[in-house]
């Protein structure tokens, strides 16, 4: 095993022998990790936390310390992250909350860049991209393979759609539709769908043009929500129908 004498290990925690702890970590009792994790250096692992295998953790992150929240007292509540993740300088992960359901969660295969945050409560998918400074309130939902911009800050309960691009520095205060384009360039509003990301993702040319279909239905103004999701059942294909759900389910409304 692989840990720098200036690092602290507390009885309790598990570290297989394949992870490397740079210098000046701490890592806390209840911490547990799977193999092949490489933390640079001033790293904090705290609270009830499971990490998965081969992630990077770069200097001066915190996970599993305790939710900005003024109704936290202590509870054990945790955080979960999956398998081979870059998270890079200064990023920190809340634990959850009780009322949130006590867990916060990071998929795999995640990119997250300096400086963001994932607040209590949160449930980050697989595939995700969370570029400098984007930061997640409490009980935010993003889901797999979606995109969050440089100085993103994203409003408590909402849900960043799957395969959808935020772009740097937009204010999302409503639900981000699936595979959209939504920027503050345009006013915070959704305008189109997020080709680039789309094709990088293997999506064809036919499920590209019935996005774009779809798309064009969500944002007719000669039509309220009700009947655009009328046109949208009638769509083919697994897409439209994700799409049509996601609007169905919202919460807080969808940005258009």
């Amino acid at each position: 095993m692989s840990i720098h004498p200036s690092s602290i290990v507390a009885p309790g925690a598990v570290v297989p022998e394949s992870c490397t702890i740079g210098p000046f970590c701490t890592i806390g009792p209840d911490v547990v990790l799977g193999e092949e994790n490489h933390l640079i250096s001033h790293v904090v692992l705290d609270g009830h936390t499971r990490i998965g295998a081969r992630n990077t953790i770069y200097p001066f992150t915190s996970i599993g310390i305790p939710p900005q929240d003024l109704k936290y007292k202590g509870e054990p509540t945790r955080v979960e992250i999956g398998d081979e993740n870059t998270i890079r300088e200064s990023v920190t992960i809340s634990r959850g909350t009780v009322g949130g359901g006590g867990l916060t969660t990071l998929g795999s295969g995640c990119l997250l860049m300096t400086c963001a945050h994932i607040g209590h409560d949160c449930h980050v998918g697989s595939g995700v991209i969370m570029a400098n400074n984007a930061t997640l309130a409490g009980h935010v939902h993003v889901e797999d393979y979606s995109t969050v911009g440089a100085f993103c800050p994203v409003h408590q309960g909402c849900t960043v759609g799957a395969y959808a691009f935020v772009g740097g520095g937009t204010i999302v205060t409503q639900d981000v539709l699936p595979f959209s384009l939504t920027s503050a360039r345009r006013e915070n509003k959704a305008f189109g769908i997020n080709k680039v990301g789309l094709r990088r993702r293997g999506f064809s040319q036919e499920r590209l043009e019935t996005l774009h279909k779809a798309f064009r239905m969500l944002t007719n103004a000669k039509m309220n929500t009700t009947q655009a999701l009328e046109k949208l059942r009638a769509l083919e294909g697994e897409d439209a129908a994700l799409l049509a759900a996601f609007v169905e389910r919202s919460e807080r409304g969808v940005i258009k």
